[in-house]
């Protein structure tokens, strides 16, 4: 799987990662849901971290299609409300 962090870069995850990548997203919609912005930053703050941890990042001329867009570091809890909804960011890996 193809991840990119916007203002950072693109990371390839293994497949293994999926479900855990996912769960993680699944917390932060579950914070924003719940109104709870620092419960926001905390589960968004552990969703960069992991790809970053987790992930290898892409060599500058390695030109793929990301699977998963991820907001820079700086996303606010207002921003957040607009596109953590739902499913969140990372399909299930069902769908995948």
């Amino acid at each position: 799987m193809i991840v990119r962090i916007f203002m950072d870069q693109q990371y390839r995850l293994a497949d293994d990662t999926h479900a855990a990548l996912n769960d993680i997203d699944d917390a932060v919609v579950a914070a924003v849901d719940a109104g709870d912005p620092e419960g926001y930053a905390r589960e968004f703050a552990k969703l960069l971290a992991f790809v970053r941890e987790k992930g290898t990042p892409l060599a500058d001329d390695e030109l793929i299609g990301s699977d998963v867009l991820i907001p820079a570091d700086d996303f606010s809890f207002a921003e957040a409300g607009q596109e953590f909804t739902g499913e969140g960011l990372v399909p299930d890996p069902a769908e995948a």
